[in-house]
């Protein structure tokens, strides 16, 4: 049978899925629910299977330093909530096992000793991380992740101690930003995610040229905000510049934010917003 159609990403192998005209899938025996027509631009005649779509996923690669705390939270959530093939990968490894993306978790890695993120940034795989991000490969980094990415040279800025000289840990609103990131292309621009931070030092700074520049090239990812999507100093929960929760870089394969969307992601937390991040992001990088 000849396919046509898009690629699509099947657990990190192009493929292609479209079925040409013909006898359709129905005629053929095919159970209903698994196929469906294309559209005309698509395709007038062809046929969409529908049973891929369960097998086109990316693989992650959760990163672990001495001192990560939330890397189990992170591999629960993109694997056994979002269904995505997920696995760990130790700060002393050199193999990225083929990962699509990267993620570096929220934690106190090395104890936050010098700086936040400051030892994990020479942990031998970030040389590899460095490479990956590099070559256009996708990197996630949250909380503490964002730190170390920042140390690393792969995000413009810096994470500084918070306004109040304190550690916060409480539920905050996010406003998406960017409408070219993947990690918020996606998003309901009109909407508030509510969304937990726990970290000492989350606020950004950066100089007025970085400033100038991640705003002119759409990089802010995620501005605090109130429930009510306002971008307010009280609504800034760390003295961030222009109340600045995620940035990514310039290429837009690189991303940092300081909230937690892995600790917000399911029914049972009473909260789901992390959810809607983490799953328009996973479907973002495959579409």
């Amino acid at each position: 049978m000849k396919i046509i159609g898009a690629k699509m990403r099947l657990r990190a192998k192009l493929c292609y899925f479209y079925l040409t005209p013909g006898p359709s899938p129905l005629e053929r025996g095919a159970k209903a629910p698994f196929f469906s027509p294309l559209s005309a631009e698509e395709g007038p005649g062809g046929w969409f299977c529908q049973t891929t779509r369960n097998l086109i996923s990316m693989k992650f690669g959760v990163v672990v330093f001495p001192g990560s705390n939330c890397d189990e939270d992170a591999v629960h959530v993109l694997g056994q909530v979002l269904g995505n093939p997920v696995v760990k990968l130790w700060h002393k490894d050199t193999d990225l096992q083929q990962c699509d993306c990267l993620v570096l978790p929220g934690g106190f890695s090395y104890g936050d000793y010098l700086r936040s993120g400051a030892i994990a940034r020479f942990s031998p795989i970030m040389e590899n991380v460095v490479a990956h991000a590099s070559a256009g490969g996708y990197v996630l980094g949250i909380c503490n992740g964002f730190q170390i990415l920042t140390e690393a040279g792969l995000l413009p800025g810096a994470l500084l101690r918070n306004s109040r000289q304190r550690f916060i840990c409480k539920n905050i609103y996010l406003k998406p930003e960017s409408g070219t990131a993947l990690l918020t292309a996606g998003l309901n621009a009109e909407c508030a995610y509510k969304i937990p931070i726990a970290h000492a030092d989350g606020r950004y700074y950066a100089d007025a040229e970085t400033l100038r520049q991640l705003n002119a090239n759409d990089q802010v990812l995620f501005r605090y905000c109130d429930e009510n999507r306002n971008i307010t100093e009280a609504a800034n929960p760390n003295g961030s510049l222009e109340n600045i929760a995620g940035i990514c870089n310039a290429q837009k394969n690189v991303f940092g934010l300081m909230p937690h969307p892995e600790r917000a992601a399911e029914a049972a937390l009473g909260n789901t917003d992390g959810y809607e991040i983490l799953k328009s992001f996973a479907g973002a990088l495959v579409s």
